[in-house]
């Protein structure tokens, strides 16, 4: 039996590593546990880019974790000496009465948050790629912008090290029990006992917790760089911001400024759903890029004919209501269920470690997480 800990964390994705840097800088000894190598591109978090933005279209109540997290990303930023957080703006562009468009509304309304409203001649006039439909608007979100994603991940590790947690990768979890007030962890280098324990585990979760039958699905998501080079300007953080386009169909297409491989773009959503990580083709098909390019030229005509510089799927883990799950476990008030996905949850990680690491330490947590209940799902 190794030594025994105040809390495992068992995933090191963007959710893991922010709970594993919070819970050791609160002077818990903590032990982080991935079945992967730093960075791995099988789960949820890898990647050059995540967007962040504070006109939370999905629900007003995401507003003030968020805020939370742009604070918490500058104070990781500043002590691991990185660079995180770029600030473009964000262009959320619809009919006036798509649910992106009154969303993002509803949120700065309820939060006392301005947001400017452009019409679509407004819009082409300062963004020069774009070419939204005659009745489309856009609301302007000062705050958008990006998160470097492998740093943010990496940068959560550096510091919960730099605080005294140790943290292993290639070590998968066996399994997971119930000892006493506390549990008893299996990998296949040894075993380990903690107080409290942390699941992380992403698109694994429904797996590793199926005793519980959670709804939970596996979604298959397509990522597409393209090669903006039509002025190449034209597709810059100064004059491309992050942006968000609901069209009347439905669909919803996001993209991020041109970085280092290209203009990242993606349809939100509509992917294949499966049971298991394990069922999923990791394989970008010539239909998946057919789709994005269809979708992209009603508002970005000239990127949609860009050719295509890299793809590659990564994954969502989905709850039916597109909310997160973050709670403990119904038998095991030491089991910490971390499920904060369903598509949208990486700009949250800073703030949701903190919360995790709350919950874990104090049993109670700044924000309250009633809304990411467990017993809403069963």
């Amino acid at each position: 039996m190794s030594d025994s800990y105040d809390a495992i964390v068992v995933g090191l994705g963007a959710m893991g590593s922010a709970t594993a840097c919070h819970l050791a800088r609160r002077g818990a000894r903590v032990l982080g546990l991935e079945q992967y190598t730093p960075g791995h591109t099988l789960g949820s978090s890898h990647g050059d880019s995540r967007i962040i933005r504070e006109l939370y279209f999905e629900h007003p109540l995401y507003v003030p974790l968020v805020q939370r997290a742009y604070e918490l990303w500058a104070q990781v930023e500043e002590e691991a000496g990185v660079d995180l957080l770029h600030t473009t703006g964000g262009l959320m562009l619809g009919l006036l009465t798509s649910e992106l468009v009154r969303g993002a509304l509803l949120s700065g309304d309820t939060h006392g948050i301005r947001a400017a409203m452009l019409t679509r001649e407004e819009i082409v006039e300062r963004f020069p790629a774009f070419r939204p439909p005659p009745d489309f608007v856009a609301v302007w979100d000062a705050r958008a912008g990006y998160l470097r994603a492998d740093a943010c991940t990496q940068a959560h590790a550096t510091l919960a090290r730099r605080a005294g947690a140790t943290l292993h990768y290639e070590e998968p979890l066996l399994r997971w029990e119930q000892d006493g007030d506390g549990v008893h962890v299996t990998t296949p280098a040894g075993q380990y006992r903690a107080a409290r324990l942390a699941l992380c585990v992403g698109a694994w979760t429904r797996s590793v917790l199926a005793d519980l039958t959670l709804p939970l699905r596996v979604e298959r998501q397509v990522l597409v760089w393209l090669d903006a080079s039509a002025p190449a300007e034209d597709y810059g953080e100064e004059k491309f911001p992050i942006f968000m386009c609901e069209h009347t169909d439905g669909r919803l297409v996001y993209g991020l400024p041109r970085l280092e491989r290209g203009v990242k773009t993606a349809i939100h959503h509509e992917g294949r759903l499966h049971d298991s990580p394990d069922q999923v083709n990791r394989d970008v098909l010539p239909g998946d890029v057919d789709a994005l390019r269809e979708s992209l030229g009603r508002v970005l005509p000239r990127l949609a004919a860009a050719a295509v510089r890299e793809s590659c799927t990564c994954l969502y883990t989905d709850t039916p209501d597109g909310h997160f799950l973050i709670d403990f476990h119904p038998r095991y008030p030491q089991v910490l269920l971390s499920s904060p996905c369903s598509g949208h949850g990486f700009k949250f990680a800073s703030a949701i470690g903190e919360m995790q690491a709350e919950l874990l330490l104090e049993g109670h947590a700044r924000f309250d997480a009633s809304a990411f209940g467990i017993s809403r799902l069963r």
